[in-house]
């Protein structure tokens, strides 16, 4: 791409680690500016670091997904350090482990539709409207194939990445032509959350019912999210790609 992205200012959620820390040095070495966002102001200080020696500008930001005024302030405080969003990777989410459907508490469900769900819809509200004001930009949504296939011991999850695809759909109407709303529906991907996997059990499961036959690396990812944000997906909008290995 030859440093396509140069200049441009990329805030992706979840940044830190895994997936999204994956995209972040993608983008990076693309010549862009990243605005990373989590939980942990450790985490995404120590990436905005290693993205700094690249040569770029890196700002790390703590915040609660799940907390539209948290959100807002984000924005805000993104946007009076850049001065613009270019690109918008919603990329934080979660899925808490549960014994049986049963056990599901109001407060998991809360939370899993609140990261999931509710906060990048408020995300994409949000910076979609400064976007369309200001000539446009690319939102990229990080799905699941679980919102397309049964998801054992993580229902509530699948559903929420499910909205999240509807949302995608429809943001993508509401703010074009000038803003391109895209999904990735990420597969099994060997990040940290991988660490407490049987990974016997996995590698197994995977050889029987993933034709690629294994679990993804956090790289492979990048390139679906530099294709949706650069000016090769310029009449693509709306699209949810699966990058799973065919697992779906």
């Amino acid at each position: 791409m030859d440093k396509e992205f140069e200049g441009k200012v990329v805030l992706i959620t979840g940044g830190s680690r895994g997936l999204g820390r994956a995209m972040a040095h993608g983008f990076a070495a693309q010549g862009a500016n990243l605005a990373i966002a989590s939980r942990s102001l450790e985490s995404c200080e120590s990436t905005a670091d290693d993205i700094r020696a690249l040569g770029v500008q890196a700002e790390a930001y703590s915040v609660h997904v799940g907390h539209w005024d948290e959100l807002d302030q984000l924005v805000e405080a993104v946007y009076d350090r850049f001065g613009q969003i270019d690109v918008l990777i919603n990329n934080a989410g979660m899925s808490p482990l549960y014994e049986s459907l049963d056990d599901v508490s109001e407060s998991l469900f809360d939370k899993v539709i609140g990261v999931n769900l509710k906060g990048p819809f408020r995300l994409m509200a949000n910076v979609g409207q400064r976007m369309q004001d200001s000539g446009g930009g690319s939102i990229i949504n990080v799905s699941s194939t679980a919102s397309v296939s049964a998801s054992p011991n993580s229902e509530p999850y699948g559903a929420a990445k499910a909205g999240l695809n509807a949302l995608t759909r429809s943001f993508a109407s509401a703010y074009g032509p000038a803003v391109r709303v895209n999904c990735i529906m990420a597969g099994p991907f060997l990040t940290d959350i991988s660490k407490a996997w049987d990974m016997e059990v996995f590698n197994q499961r995977a050889a029987a019912n993933i034709p690629m036959a294994r679990g993804g690396e956090p790289e492979e990812i990048v390139a679906a999210a530099l294709y949706f944000a650069s000016a090769a997906a310029s009449f693509t909008t709306g699209a949810i790609l699966a990058v799973d290995g065919g697992a779906h």
